[in-house]
């Protein structure tokens, strides 16, 4: 496949007007020492770039397009909806008939206010949190990302639970000092970290499922365990669903794993395509909201027509579909597949999936937590992205991040993936 006259020239102009390039960091391929190819346009599976090259596509847009590229119902409720206007400032039909569809669907959710980012989702269930308890610490995981919210942007420092200390210039240290964090799967760290903060503590903000340090499932008991140790201490366990909420299944997370949060963030899928969040849960929790409560928070464009009427399309679709099953096996297959193959060209790897999410660790398993994942060969896995781009499949330009899968991604997608993973493995070998 050929690389990229036009996307070197568009990447060149960009670096002159856009810091790096980009308007998010990992688009700039700087994890895998690579450039960023510019996208032209998809269709289901497949991306093509503006160079005329083709990918399967395995980031889908960071995971919102679980139904693949333009799909066609979701393409015809977007046209249908900006022939009528783009956006009025007023309440509209499509908000109230997709928040309906969103509480209908995720087994917590009562009430739920819509933004516009998974950011601003969490951000403002934590605000809420803090105001409904009274309290102001909050806890979260190593590798789990919450969003670019001062809060969240904490690493942990040396033991099982520290103070945070800020991990990007300009967050000051006394927001991030508000935040205790552990790592992911470590009943005695949460334990021992609840004991002696527990009556400072807020809300336990966690991805029930972590997508943002590659793909971590919890361990057996482990998201039980977060809800009975919330409730015994008085705070609030939110779920950060915005990669998992009608991605693992359709009514998320808490659904497959039976758990009930009191707050729940959410995004991605619920736009279709278009930038969306909403945080929800609990009525009386909800009620302190403004304008029915006291804890501010606004936004002109939350709840725009047009993303409404795509999300509203996505969920129909996946309502009535219920594709959960075999997207699962699908991304089983395509995993299975991947450590297979490494194996066969020497290469540690481990892996999982769980709904249409899933991913791959060069490294010797299992990876519980963060500090587990950073064992991943870094080095071979650049080459062996480099590689698979070139063969014509785009997986996350990082070690570090989930793949997805879409209902469009089709048996004979996994099995052209595999063959190019198949040698594109070989040759990352043959390099190092």
């Amino acid at each position: 496949m050929s690389r990229a006259n036009r996307s070197q020239g568009l990447f060149e102009r960009a670096r002159k007007v856009s810091p790096g390039g980009v308007h998010s960091p990992v688009r700039a391929f700087g994890a895998v020492g690579s450039e960023p190819f510019f996208s032209a346009s998809g269709v289901g599976s497949r991306l093509r770039d503006v160079d005329g090259n083709e990918y399967i596509d395995y980031v889908l847009s960071w995971g919102p397009l679980v139904l693949g590229h333009a799909h066609p119902e979701v393409t015809a409720a977007v046209e249908r909806a900006v022939r009528k206007g783009t956006h009025y400032g007023t309440p509209t039909p499509e908000e109230v008939e997709l928040a309906e569809k969103v509480i209908a669907l995720v087994p917590s959710v009562e009430v739920v206010r819509f933004v516009n980012s998974g950011t601003e989702a969490t951000m403002s269930a934590v605000r809420l949190a803090r105001a409904f308890t009274g309290r102001d610490l909050i806890l979260k995981f190593e590798g789990c990302y919450h969003g670019h919210g001062d809060s969240f942007l904490a690493r942990a420092g040396s033991g099982l639970a520290t103070l945070g200390l800020p991990s990007s210039p300009g967050v000051p240290k006394e927001i991030t000092q508000l935040t205790l964090t552990v790592p992911f799967n470590d009943f005695q760290a949460v334990q021992e970290t609840l004991a002696e903060h527990g009556d400072r503590v807020a809300a336990v903000i966690t991805e029930p499922v972590v997508g943002n340090s590659g793909l971590i499932l919890a361990e057996g008991g482990f998201l039980e365990f977060l809800r009975e140790e919330t409730r015994r201490i008085g705070a609030l366990l939110i779920f950060d669903e915005v990669m998992t909420g009608f991605r693992v299944a359709l009514g998320g997370a808490q659904e497959r794993y039976g758990i009930d949060p009191d707050l729940t963030a959410l995004g991605k899928v619920i736009g279709g395509g278009f930038p969306v969040g909403a945080y929800g849960g609990r009525r009386d929790i909800m009620s302190r909201v403004a304008p029915e409560g006291d804890v501010y928070q606004a936004g002109t464009l939350s709840g725009n027509p047009v993303a409404m009427a795509a999300g509203l399309a996505q969920l129909d679709v996946l309502e009535r579909e219920n594709p959960y099953a075999a997207l699962e096996e699908r991304a089983l297959k395509l995993v299975t597949g991947i450590v297979a193959a490494a194996g066969r060209c020497g290469i540690p790897a481990t892996g999982a999936a769980t709904g249409s999410m899933w991913g791959v660790y060069f490294c010797e398993g299992p990876v519980r937590n963060f500090e587990e994942a950073l064992k991943v060969d870094r080095q071979f896995f650049n080459a062996y992205h480099r590689e698979c781009l070139l063969g014509g499949v785009f997986f996350a330009p990082s070690p570090f991040e989930a793949g997805f899968l879409s209902t469009a991604h089709s048996d004979a997608d996994i099995s052209e993936t595999q063959e190019i993973v198949e040698q594109a493995l070989a040759k990352a070998t043959n390099k190092k």
